[in-house]
């Protein structure tokens, strides 16, 4: 019995294993659960990239909105952004940028050249927002209720296909009242 355990025990493990790791390749990598889902966005205060106003999460108070954030430096920020532009032109939500961890000179000439989607955006330099966000990187954006609730997290670049078949009916049961 004794030598019958010796054999199968690291057959039972590299079994273990290797399920484990193909139940990853199979999952979508932009879903990322978040425990910030279903609960408040969180409170910050940070400078507007552009004027002196503060900018806070009041913004958004009472409609449907969408978080985005972003930063001149990150290369998938910038392939997103065309996306972004069309996003913008739908006007189906307000679209706020939160830059991330940026210089506002570099952020503000890349919204020059290839135009502001965003109805206004936050400048996080150091990134301590993006932390209490729970950010793993750029680009993230968040979908946010009428409540100020996080109901839904992406992570990495949108596509016209992913707004086309998720987060429009996301947006659309929302203005609808469903969670």
């Amino acid at each position: 019995m004794e030598r019958y355990l010796r054999f199968a025990l690291p057959v039972v493990v590299l079994g273990a294993l290797v399920a484990l790791f193909a139940r990853g390749l199979f999952r979508d990598p932009t879903v990322v659960d978040s425990p910030l889902i279903g609960k408040p966005a969180p409170a910050f205060s940070l400078p507007r990239l552009r004027g002196d106003t503060a900018f806070t999460q009041a913004e958004w108070r009472g409609q449907v909105a969408l978080v985005n954030v972003w930063g001149s430096w990150c290369v998938a920020c910038r392939d997103e952004h065309p996306v972004l532009m069309q996003f913008a032109a739908l006007h189906a939500v307000p679209l706020y940028g939160l830059d991330y961890k940026d210089e506002r000179s570099a952020a503000l000439d890349m919204l020059a050249k290839q135009g502001d989607p965003y109805t206004a955006i936050a400048f996080d330099a150091s990134g301590d927002v993006g932390i209490d966000w729970g950010v793993y990187g750029a680009p993230e954006t968040f979908l946010i209720d009428k409540q100020g609730i996080i109901r839904h997290k992406y992570i990495g670049p949108l596509t016209p296909e992913l707004l086309r078949d998720d987060l429009l009916p996301r947006i659309r049961g929302l203005e609808g009242g469903r969670p």
